[in-house]
């Protein structure tokens, strides 16, 4: 049912690529990652598990330190000890709990690309990533997340569920920061939908 897409962290050409990716789908359902994340493995089928029609998702991730990201291995570290050392930070949204807790919401607070999914439909119909947010920071997966809001899709915030490991790693620098947030509560402001430059493009 599902399909994956990992924006690879790149500075210009990341937007470009996740509207490819969605477009080259053939999913119902789009799970989207960043390159510098590690999934749980149990992360596709948590997804599969939250997904509902009328939703889309957003998971959360922990934070491996940076002295230890090149001997971190999903699945095979022992993710407690990693905890209690303070290898991980963030640890209460790095346990995978027998059941999620999960919150329905249409807040701004915690929109990260770096866990989230959606019915392929509900992207379509959004026009995608807005590809006027150039460069790192803030701009894309927010301004998508708004736009499917204002589409009448609240999410299902999770915690318990559907884990990522972000690998710490430099902070990048953030381009065109003020710009950003301007867009984007534009987009909050006017309730659209649709972005002008977006997925449509590469549709077929």
């Amino acid at each position: 049912m599902a399909s994956w897409a990992s924006s690879a962290v790149l500075p210009v050409a990341g937007v470009v690529l996740l509207n490819k990716a969605v477009a080259e789908a053939t999913g119902q359902y789009l799970i989207f990652t960043d390159g510098d994340c590690v999934p749980h493995h149990q992360f596709i089928a948590d997804h599969e598990r939250l997904a509902e029609r009328g939703f889309w998702v957003q998971g959360r991730r922990c934070f491996v330190e940076q002295p230890y990201v090149a001997v971190f291995e999903s699945g095979i570290a022992g993710i407690w000890f990693w905890m209690l050392s303070g290898r991980i930070s963030g640890a209460a949204k790095g346990v995978r709990l027998p059941i999620p807790i999960v919150l329905r919401n249409k807040k701004q607070r915690g929109i990260i690309g770096c866990n989230m999914a959606f019915w392929r439909e509900d992207v379509v119909a959004v026009n995608g990533f807005d590809e006027a947010y150039l460069g790192r920071g803030i701009g894309p997966d927010s301004d998508l997340g708004t736009r499917v809001y204002n589409l009448g899709r609240p999410r299902k915030f999770v915690y318990g569920h559907a884990v990522v490991y972000h690998l710490n790693h430099p902070i990048m620098p953030r381009d065109n920061l003020a710009s950003k947030r301007v867009w984007l509560e534009e987009t909050i402001r006017t309730g659209k939908t649709r972005c002008e430059r977006g997925l449509q493009q590469y549709l077929s």
